[in-house]
């Protein structure tokens, strides 16, 4: 993946890089409300939307967050990659996708890991 360098210079590096795992979600259309009719969940709210919103504070409240992804460079990112690179997907599914995009350009999860998550998440949801 690309060199990355703070700051809102980034944001044109950080939509460049394709991630495949998060493009076959785009392409598959896999959004909550499409994957709750299909299991039958009635709750407006994705399950992993509280989740969502905790790893986002704990990252802005974080004393390594800013090494890591600040809130300005995290909030820059999505905003950027949620108008292009995930323009297709609603809200809050581009916030998670947008985040999950810019964790694995810093190499704090590898596209493996997150491969490994999202298949122990599909068999828990076909059990």
């Amino acid at each position: 993946m690309g060199e990355l360098v703070n700051g809102s210079e980034n944001l044109r590096s950080v939509e460049e890089v394709r991630v495949a795992a998060l493009t076959k979600i785009v392409e598959r259309n896999q959004v909550w409300s499409r994957m709750a009719a299909k299991y039958g969940v009635e709750n407006p709210v994705p399950p992993w939307k509280t989740s969502l919103d905790g790893i986002c504070d704990a990252l802005d409240q974080s004393g390594c967050g800013p090494e890591v992804l600040s809130f300005v460079d995290r909030r820059n990112e999505e905003d950027a990659l949620s108008a292009t690179v995930y323009s297709n997907l609603p809200y809050p599914e581009n916030r998670l996708v947008a985040l999950a995009h810019s964790l694995l350009v810093r190499g704090v999860i590898d596209e493996a890991e997150l491969e490994e998550r999202l298949a122990a998440v599909r068999a828990r949801l076909e059990s």
